[in-house]
């Protein structure tokens, strides 16, 4: 299995009203992207999201969450959600509104 596609579906459930959203295949995975800034992401079964460089100090201090490394170096303003961070929809609901904040504060691509 690349990615989850349960959870991937999900986050497609939460962005169903976000204008301009795109997915890419990435890293095995499957990314959604609003204006052409990333928001978040699905490899295996974790959640990556794009929280940016302000909230990623407070993000990577809750549960459940790491750095994301994919390439051995930390992605900065970028974390992993393991499943108990969002197996609740309303947990869930809060990481995609985080990454959909960070990417709609950026120019379009």
């Amino acid at each position: 299995m690349a990615y989850d596609e349960g959870l991937a579906q999900r986050i497609r459930e939460s962005l169903r009203d976000q204008p301009d959203l795109s997915e890419i295949q990435m890293f095995g995975g499957i990314g959604f992207m609003a204006q052409g800034n990333m928001v978040c992401g699905v490899l295996n079964d974790s959640l990556i999201v794009r929280v940016g460089p302000e909230r990623y100090p407070e993000a990577l201090a809750q549960p459940h969450t790491r750095d994301f490394d994919f390439t051995g170096r930390p992605m900065a303003g970028w974390v992993t959600v393991g499943l108990g961070g969002y197996e609740a929809d309303a947990s869930l609901e809060e990481w995609v509104k985080l990454g959909i904040t960070y990417a709609l504060s950026l120019p379009p691509k």
